[in-house]
């Protein structure tokens, strides 16, 4: 039998917990093939998506414009006439019913602010300026890592398959396009340094992840784990500025809040809970159809999501550590939080998840191999 390569995590474990591990595996994908892919009711999407949500034939299938991007049409073209981002916001989420509390109901306006100042001919050009800096930074960070060039090219297709999403342009005024096509850029920008307590090459990820953090909040997370990763390997000045980007957002999210809750007035509905509890529905739901994968039917497209989260822990490498809790934390938080409206927040993550898929194949042979090993007689 071949030795299994040395960036294969699961080449060496216990057969107690690989065989518990494959099991967990196989079930996730039965239970992934089975579940609906599902969003809110009479909620809006591009052609592709509704034949995906609601089954319908893409011949007839209609891009009605979603309400939220109505919303963020609205204030875009008044910040371009010269008004003011919180002299408005309140206004138009009236006018398009959306509540006002909590704060957080209302997005930064970091991203609103920018596409106002820039020409609207400039996204398309941007949009595709930054999927390739998010392409040529993996290429290079994937040729570094152990095993990375190995499966270099079968990686970067899957990860084309992912960022290209960021060049749609319907999705242009939402924040999680931009803010989740930013994360996947300072996570291929990322270089840990080799040995705990050596510091890399962390400035560029930095500040990716510093716009995505301006532009939705949902990039905390990533932020905090890119934090805890530092300190955990003794990187003192890398772990230091994470953290000082956490608390600079801490404070700066603290001021919006504050300007929105003295707009909020007695009549103004609160928004509905964020906590659905959907479980697996939730995190395939968000993924799937906010990514490229809402192409293929629901019942390829959830399998592949499990298989490229494996791809990610069978990756024995900084990217595959990183990526594993990156992607698994994510899906937790979807499958306890995010109405079915909500599907758009899968782009926080869904850019680059898909390079798993490139290291699935040997994960899951690694894990296989543990769980069931072929014990040859010794020969005499």
């Amino acid at each position: 039998m071949p030795a299994a390569p040395a960036f294969n995590r699961f080449a060496n474990w216990p057969t107690g917990p690989a065989r518990a591990l494959l099991a967990l595996v196989c079930l996730l994908l039965v239970l992934a093939a089975l579940t609906p892919l599902t969003a809110g009711e009479g909620v809006a999407k591009p052609p592709s998506l509704s034949a995906v949500v609601q089954k319908a034939a893409p011949a007839k299938a209609v891009a009605t414009r979603d309400e939220d991007l109505k919303l963020y049409d609205e204030v875009i073209a008044r910040l371009r006439h010269g008004e003011h981002y919180y002299a408005i916001i309140a206004e138009e989420h009236r006018l398009h019913r959306y509540p006002l509390h909590p704060g957080f109901a209302v997005r930064l306006p970091t991203l609103a602010v920018i596409e106002a100042a820039l020409p609207e001919a400039s996204l398309i050009p941007l949009s595709v300026l930054l999927m390739g800096a998010v392409l040529l930074a993996w290429w290079r960070r994937l040729g570094e890592e152990p095993g990375g060039e190995r499966l270099r090219l079968f990686a970067f297709a899957a990860l084309f398959v992912g960022v290209s999403i960021g060049t749609t342009r319907y999705f242009f005024v939402l924040h999680e396009l931009w803010a989740g096509q930013l994360l996947a850029l300072s996570f291929g920008l990322h270089r840990p340094g080799q040995e705990a307590g050596r510091e890399g090459r962390w400035i560029g990820a930095w500040l990716a992840a510093a716009l995505a953090l301006a532009i939705r909040e949902h990039a905390l997370p990533f932020v905090l784990l890119m934090g805890a990763f530092a300190l955990w390997h003794r990187r003192w000045r890398e772990g230091a500025a994470w953290i000082a980007l956490a608390l600079a957002f801490v404070i700066a999210m603290a001021v919006h809040l504050d300007i929105v809750a003295g707009m909020v007035r007695p009549d103004d509905p609160a928004s509905a809970s964020w906590l659905t509890l959907r479980g697996l529905n939730g995190w395939l739901s968000l993924v799937v159809l906010s990514s490229n994968l809402r192409w293929l039917p629901g019942v390829v497209a959830g399998p592949l999501v499990i298989m490229a989260v494996l791809g990610w822990a069978g990756w024995r490498s900084a990217a595959g550590a990183f990526g594993t809790l990156l992607y698994l934390g994510y899906g937790a938080a979807f499958m306890v939080a995010g109405r079915p409206d909500n599907f758009y927040w899968g782009m926080m993550v869904a850019p680059a998840l898909l390079i798993g898929l490139a290291f699935a194949p040997m994960a899951a042979r690694g894990l296989a191999a543990a769980a069931f090993p072929v014990h040859r007689p010794a020969l005499t």
